[in-house]
């Protein structure tokens, strides 16, 4: 036996020692960037600009991700549907542009089924077709001043979304005279007949219609909701109606709709409303304003068709405030990570839970467990958890070399991201600012995701929500924590597996 090993003391001085190697380690900061504010673990376009997601739907083992996209510039432009694929909702693969503009119009936003009965007769029983429902937008009609330029039109696809072809008689819905006419959200429904057929969740000015088809390509208006309800600071975009469980056991539906402006924070935000849609007509149990999302860049986000039993959701991570001039070069804008949304109730309230998916935990590459309050991070992409202790209020300083930070707090019902001090801002005046949610009852968890050029704060797993981009001069490296946060975990992000 060597000799060290005939000291019983020895040996657990020295295990105690590798104990505590592992849950207090020098970390050491190691950049895996190739483009300045490229994130890591988000989905980004190749090149060119990005936003709305569209047509998100599962089918053959594939999470189908479309999105709002001009390939030629990182300005907005002709509006593409550009498309990636991923098996996990991590890794994504790019694809071939799925839907171009041409002399319809521009391919504004929409979503995708799966029609397995074939009901439309663009496919077969045995290979039925993915159908995407979107809007044609006519840039000439609306600059020559008509009302009547955006209508809704589909185009199939007969190989698991690898090709699409137009419907030959687009468009569909034709427009009835009415500006912001868009963004169509189709999901299977029982129609009056009993017969399953769709629903179409349009976007009309200031307020949602409702329209059911046995077949996707004849439409018949069942009802209107939300003139005079909810924010109306700007034109409604982008809704979603999704069915969900309360925890009492009831089923509620919930309907998301996008406002551009007239978010909490300025600019693009969205909304949603809880309620009983019966008879084609959506009810609200109240008349709050509820937000999805209290940070200033998660927008136009929408649900997956085709999952079952889950409500996964992504949104676009910018603002309509900057997203133009944010400082990124060959690209423009990123998606949050997936997210999984589901009810939960405070003091007799229904509110929507917006927790990151399950799937996100396959990022982690290596971890490290804090016993104290300040660290290195080690990389641009991380994962922070902490537990809340004793008092309510608690405070994370994230800071690079620079001397550039971000302030977390809860404090007097508030959670709050300060990036009035986080680096590259000069591009917008409102991009220098403090935002804030409203939380009332206790905080138990933080969850904290860094990537590049984006913070996203989920308290609770997601009770209250706030997504920020920021554009560090150099990376954060420092981060620092109240006293009263436990069980602190720094993950690092940095290989996709």
């Amino acid at each position: 036996m060597p000799p060290l090993m005939k000291n019983p003391a020895l040996i657990l001085f020295l295990l105690l020692l590798n104990l505590a190697c592992q849950t207090a380690p020098e970390i050491e900061f190691e950049s895996s960037q190739s483009e300045k504010f490229r994130p890591i673990y988000h989905f980004t376009p190749p090149s060119g600009w990005m936003n709305d997601p569209n047509g998100m739907v599962f089918y053959e083992n594939n999470y189908h991700l479309f999105y709002q996209h001009f390939p030629d510039s990182t300005i907005w432009g002709p509006m593409h549907w550009g498309h990636a694929i991923s098996d996990n909702l991590i890794e994504w693969k790019h694809q071939p542009i799925a839907i171009n503009p041409d002399t319809l119009g521009y391919i504004f936003s929409g979503s995708a089924v799966v029609d397995a009965g074939n009901s439309s007769g663009l496919g077969t029983e045995e290979n039925p077709p993915l159908v995407a429902i979107y809007t044609y937008h006519d840039m000439e009609s609306e600059q020559s001043g008509d009302s009547d330029y955006q209508s809704q039109a589909i185009a199939y696809s007969l190989d698991q979304g690898k090709t699409w072809e137009k419907y030959a008689q687009n468009p569909v819905l034709p427009n009835p005279g009415i500006r912001d006419f868009r963004d169509p959200k189709v999901r299977p429904w029982t129609l009056s007949n009993g017969q399953t057929g769709w629903l179409m969740t349009l976007a009309v000015s200031d307020r949602i219609q409702f329209y059911s088809s046995a077949n996707l390509l004849e439409w018949k208006l069942e009802s209107e909701f939300g003139q005079n309800q909810g924010a109306h600071g700007g034109v409604w975009e982008c809704p979603d109606l999704i069915p969900m469980i309360a925890p009492d056991g009831s089923k509620k539906w919930i309907l998301l709709v996008s406002i551009n402006p007239g978010g909490p924070q300025k600019g693009s935000a969205t909304q949603y409303f809880i309620g009983d849609f019966l008879e084609g007509k959506f009810s609200p149990d109240d008349q709050l304003i509820r937000w999805l999302d209290y940070g200033p860049d998660n927008y136009a986000g929408v649900t997956w068709s085709n999952v079952s039993n889950r409500h996964l959701f992504i949104g676009w991570m910018s603002n309509w405030l900057y997203a133009q001039v944010v400082p990124t070069e060959k690209w423009r804008s990123a998606m949050t990570i997936p997210r999984e949304l589901s009810l939960f109730e405070v003091d007799g309230t229904l509110l929507v839970k917006s927790a990151p998916a399950a799937e996100i935990t396959q990022l982690r590459t290596s971890s490290f467990e804090l016993d104290d309050f300040e660290s290195n991070l080690p990389s641009e992409a991380v994962e922070i958890s902490a537990e809340i202790e004793k008092e309510e209020t608690f405070s994370i300083l994230l800071e690079n070399d620079l001397g550039e930070k971000v302030l977390i707090t809860r404090d007097n019902g508030l959670v709050s991201v300060d990036r009035s001090l986080a680096g590259n801002s000069d591009f917008h005046p409102d991009f220098a600012a403090v935002h804030s949610a409203p939380m009332s009852w206790e905080a138990k968890t933080v969850r904290l995701f860094l990537d590049a050029s984006s913070l996203e704060l989920f308290i609770n797993d997601g009770e209250v929500v706030l997504t920020s981009t920021l554009f560090p001069t150099e990376p954060w490296k420092k981060i620092r924590f109240s006293e009263n946060l436990a069980k602190i975990k720094i993950h690092n992000l940095t290989e996709k597996k």
